[in-house]
Formats: C-alpha cells, structure tokens, sequence
C-alpha cells in the first residue's frame, strides 16, 4: 500500500506530464539517475533563461511555476510544454516554498525579494538556485550564508561566469604565478543610450493581469509605475525589449553596479580566493540620461584589499571598448610579470615589456559555455551535497562589494570595511547596512 507521501510524489509526476523510467529526488541521495523536481520563482527574462537552461538537464523536472504576471506564467508554460512538461502554476511563491513534493526552487525574481526567499526555501528544507545579485542590503547576504548552513542546504548563486571556461582560465593563469606580484585589478563596462533612455512614464494603474502588491513585498509600498516594474514584453509594445529596468531604481537594485558590477567584481574573488576589501571610496551620479530612474548612469568606484587596489568603471554613456573589445566589459587583473583580461568571449594574458607572445583563448564554443554547466553543478552538488561552484557565501561577497561601492558613493563618504562584524565602521553608514522591509514581511533565520 502507498504511503501518503508515495501517493503525493506519484501525482505530482502524473501532473508534469512525462513518462519517468528513474525515481524522483526526494532529498536522500539514490543515484546518479534520480530526477530532481524544481520550482521556479519568477519568470522574467532572467527567470524564463533559467527555465530553458534547467530544461537542458536531464535530471531536472520542472513541477511547478511561479510569477505574480499572468502572461510570464503563460509564456513560461509553453515553454514547458514543447518539452513534454506539464508544469503547476503558481501565482503565490509562498505555494511553491511550502510544497513538500518540490525539492528544489530557482528564484529569478526582482533583487529585492532574492534574501526573502531563499531563507524561506532554506528553512522548508529546500536547495536553491538564486539570481544575482545576492541582495539589496549587506545585513541580508549575511542572512541568506546563516540559513544555509543552519538548513544545510545546497544553494547556487547565478555568478555562472564561475562555470564558464574562460573565467576557469583566468583563475588557472593567476593561480600559476605568472603574473608575478598583483598589485592592480579593473573592472570596466561601456556602452551607449539615449539621452531619455527609458522614459519617465507618469504613474499608473497597474496592468490587470499583474499583482502589484505582492510585486513589491517588502519594499516600500509606491504606486505602480511602468520603469518600477519594467517589464518588457510583447504585452507592452511602445516599452522596447531587454532586461527589465526596475534595477534602476534603489528600492529593487543597486543599477549597473549590482546588475553588471557584480559579474566584473566576482572573477577576480574567484581568481583570489573571495577576500574583502579593506576601505571603499566612490563617485557617480546621472550627468547625461534624463528618465526617471534612480541610479547613476556614470561611476567609478575604488576597493583597497591587503595585497591589491581594485577599480569599477561604469560608462553608459560613451561605448568606446577598451582593448580593442568587441563588448565593452571585462576584468583585468595586472601583475608585475603581465596582464590577464577576462570576459565571455575571451581570455589573453599579455606579458610585460614583450617578453613572450601573448596568450589567447578565444572563439571556443566549449569554453564560452556558462549557464547549463553551472545548473549541471547545482544538481550534482544537490546530490553529493558537495559546495557548488557559486557557493552563496562567494555571491554574497562579491554583491555585498558592489553594495558598499553604492553605500559609500550615496553618502559622499570614504568607508571602511569590518569583515568580523560584517560591517562598515562609519556609524552613519550603520543604519543602512540593515535591511528594511515592510510590514509584515521579516527576515528570519
């Protein structure tokens, strides 16, 4: 006879629509061909790649899905479909969290709901997939490394240029000593928009089919605004196409320093073994584009770690590349012996004074590969119960670098970082270090 957690898993394969010939995970490890049942959290742009690129591994079984717009849960849906999955939809993640046949979710929601979220998951005996950046506020990275190993869970942040081959070179070529003494490392993004970029639409009504409340959780309670959200599809023709814009505004993100600083900052902790930097200092502001964004459209930021000063350069507004780049955004790591540049299409080491030829990889397809490799490592670690490749703990220190970039340029002052306290040492600076949510929503360990 079926037991009732028996009857519930069968039910649930019934309701993905797909014929399994391996059982499905449940938490213990069976076997290398045991399926794990997945719900996604917010079906974004970010959120509906995750669901392709989870669709892309075969242990993987998408069971439920979860978004509080009607048509990205329609669209994600079909998405599922073509592939023989019948997934639930879910407009409540709280659903999703508390669903003991799911063992595992994937959050691709707005930053402000990443911290929330995966301390939920973490709490109901869940492994995680997290988006990055790993929060809006320091104190809330901190949380998010306490419910993972207080649950011991597995989570993945989406720092998956760690997966990727170029960014592995990158770590071998520093790891090897070639470039002598490092003193010097720079991260760097350029590129070019309009002077009134995305608009500055009036507030509104939001769209019928999207539940504004539960969007903004446990932000500050505003009114609908259509950058706030900033979605951008097919159901809003006049708002363009790409990423959504509501990074631009504090409440949600932290702008190009979360969203693209994240991804330029995190290769070089990878490269040198997640370490903090000591003081921060940084200026920005919004000196060309007139929207109704927040965040600044030009920044440089300086860290100054034990053994290395390290630079952020933020240009939106001119797309010179630099090296001769096709892209306007790598790392470079600069040494005594030589330079390293990393990005996604590429990696060189160029020597100093011309000693030896430069080294070049590039136009690889197996080394560009990032996202399916990183979601492979996330499944097999669920498994092994091993540390994935991007371990919450080295997102979090790379997002909280970016933050205390933004922290420190906000308040017109030099900061100097606690690593012990996880902390500033300005008191000024104190209060907005800890995260702020509206009632009645707490995040709890």
């Amino acid at each position: 006879m079926e037991t009732p957690n028996e009857v519930t898993r069968r039910n649930v394969l019934a309701s993905a629509g797909a014929v399994f010939t391996t059982a499905l995970f449940t938490g213990n490890v069976k076997g290398a061909n045991d399926r794990v049942a997945v719900g996604y959290i917010g079906l974004g742009a970010m959120g509906s790649g995750n669901v392709g690129y989870g669709m892309q591994v075969p242990e993987i079984v998408p069971v439920a899905l979860c978004d509080v717009y009607q048509p990205a849960l329609e669209r994600n849906e079909a998405a599922c479909k073509k592939k023989g999955f019948q997934p639930k939809l879910v407009k409540d993640f709280r659903e999703v969290i508390a669903d003991k046949s799911i063992d595992a979710v994937c959050i691709s929601t707005p930053d402000h709901w990443h911290a929330y979220m995966t301390v939920e998951a973490c709490k109901a005996g869940k492994d995680v997939y997290v988006e990055k950046p790993a929060c809006v506020y320091v104190e809330e990275g901190q949380k998010m490394v306490a419910a993972a190993r207080k649950y011991s869970r597995i989570v993945q942040a989406g720092t998956m240029q760690r997966s990727g081959g170029y960014f592995l070179k990158a770590k071998e070529l520093v790891k090897s000593g070639i470039l002598g003494d490092v003193t010097f490392l720079h991260a760097f993004q350029s590129g070019s928009t309009g002077k009134h970029r995305f608009g500055s639409p009036e507030d509104s009504a939001p769209p019928s089919d999207l539940d504004w409340e539960m969007w903004l959780g446990p932000a500050p309670e505003v009114s609908f605004n259509l950058n706030r959200w900033g979605v951008r599809d097919a159901a809003h023709p006049n708002f363009g196409a790409g990423f959504p814009t509501f990074r631009y505004f504090w409440d949600y993100g932290g702008g190009a320093m979360t969203d693209w600083g994240v991804h330029l900052i995190d290769p070089m902790h990878q490269c040198f073994d997640d370490v903090m930097p000591l003081s921060i200092s940084a200026q920005g502001d919004k000196f060309y584009v007139d929207d109704n964004a927040q965040t600044p459209d030009t920044m440089l930021a300086t860290f100054r770690y034990e053994k290395f000063l390290m630079s952020y350069e933020s240009r939106t507004c001119n797309p010179l590349p630099m090296f001769g780049l096709g892209q306007g955004a790598a790392t470079t790591i600069h040494g005594t012996e030589g330079t390293i540049l990393v990005n996604r299409s590429r990696c060189m080491f160029i020597p100093a004074n011309n000693k030896t030829e430069p080294q070049t990889f590039e136009n690889d397809r197996e080394m560009a590969q990032m996202n399916v490799p990183h979601w492979k490592n996330w499944i097999a670690c669920i498994k092994s119960r091993e540390k994935p490749t991007s371990e919450i703990e080295t997102c979090v220190r790379s997002s909280t670098v970016c933050l205390l970039g933004n922290l420190a340029m906000r308040h017109k002052t030099f900061l100097n970082w606690d690593e012990k306290a996880w902390t500033v040492k300005e008191d000024a600076v104190k209060p907005y270090i800890k995260a702020r949510y509206r009632k009645p929503w707490k995040l709890e360990v």
